[in-house]
């Protein structure tokens, strides 16, 4: 009892964000190649939503399903990036808990919603390239509307439940978080009570996700393997190939730095290390989605040439 009415008497209110403090000399620096970084996100990301809502021609499963990830990128991006920017001209880098709590669970359920929406595309290539002639009525667009409402769903509800895990636990000081953002590792470090169920709880997200959304990938892949391997022409084989290798590369990068931050032992824990990993999945990989889409895509270039015409023109 006593112990628990001096967790109460004690409890933190505020964290400080440490960001990139231990760098003072690189902050100019940083602050620049951030807010690069960031508006290329937006702008890229926007100008991907506007082209595909308003050509026709784009309003197909698969770019439908590619306007959502670019809503996801700019989300999820946003959670973190406008706080950082500006820690980078305060004194005390400070946020509320509920603040904290809020851009964890944001920043966390656009994370795994992006994850379920990857899993959404690859069935959706499975479905172009496996089973062609009846790909329009299997990826009917009341289907698509389910799958992309589901992957919100599923995103959100699993980032409650980790949410609800890290923040109900005690916070009785330090209070100082040696990253430029709410993330699960260095929050947990500063728990002074038992993390072992938030741990336990992280773990069953991130495998049920993970292993979910790899075992739909697995499968669907698997597929579309096999049907690529059964066209006789090099240049068909190539062409399937190609509506496939953005969706590999966006998968890889993603799953890729996720799974190295939140699915290994606490005793591997490194503070710079995982400062540049986080910084590659919560702000660059967001730049890189609409870039790797749209440089490898003749229909949206043709939709941009369209638009920037008609600009001209005009």
């Amino acid at each position: 009892m006593a112990r628990i009415e001096a967790w109460n008497s004690s409890s933190v209110t505020t964290f400080v964000l440490l960001g990139f403090a231990d760098h003072p000399e690189l902050q100019a620096f940083l602050f620049v190649t951030f807010l690069g970084i960031y508006l290329v996100t937006l702008v890229w990301n926007l100008v991907l939503v506007f082209l595909i809502g308003g050509d026709i021609r784009l309003h197909t499963p698969m770019y439908f399903f590619l306007s959502n990830l670019s809503f996801i990128d700019i989300c999820y991006s946003s959670t973190v990036a406008p706080k950082m920017l500006t820690d980078f001209f305060q004194e005390q880098k400070t946020i509320s808990f509920l603040g904290c709590a809020a851009q964890f669970f944001f920043f966390v359920g656009m994370g795994i919603t992006e994850c379920f929406l990857l899993t959404a595309m690859a069935y959706d290539r499975y479905a172009a390239i496996s089973r062609p002639l009846l790909y329009s009525t299997i990826m009917s667009q009341g289907l698509c509307r389910r799958m992309v409402a589901g992957a919100y769903v599923g995103g959100f509800l699993s980032s409650l439940i980790q949410a609800s895990s890290l923040f109900t636990l005690h916070f009785c000081g330090p209070n100082v978080i040696d990253h430029f953002f709410c993330d699960l590792p260095p929050i947990l470090a500063l728990s002074c009570s038992d993390t072992f169920l938030s741990h336990v709880m992280n773990c069953l997200v991130v495998v049920t996700v993970g292993g979910t959304s790899f075992l739909i990938l697995l499968i669907s892949y698997s597929y579309i393997v096999s049907a690529v391997l059964k066209i006789c022409s090099l240049e068909g084989r190539w062409k399937a190939f190609n509506t496939c290798a953005s969706h590999l590369m966006v998968v890889a990068l993603l799953f890729g730095s996720a799974l190295f931050i939140y699915l290994r032992p606490s005793s591997s824990y490194s503070l710079s290390r995982d400062k540049l990993v986080s910084v590659l999945y919560s702000l660059v990989i967001p730049m890189l989605n609409p870039l790797i889409y749209s440089l490898r895509n003749k229909e949206i270039k043709d939709a941009l040439w369209k638009v920037m015409k008609r600009k001209v023109l005009s």
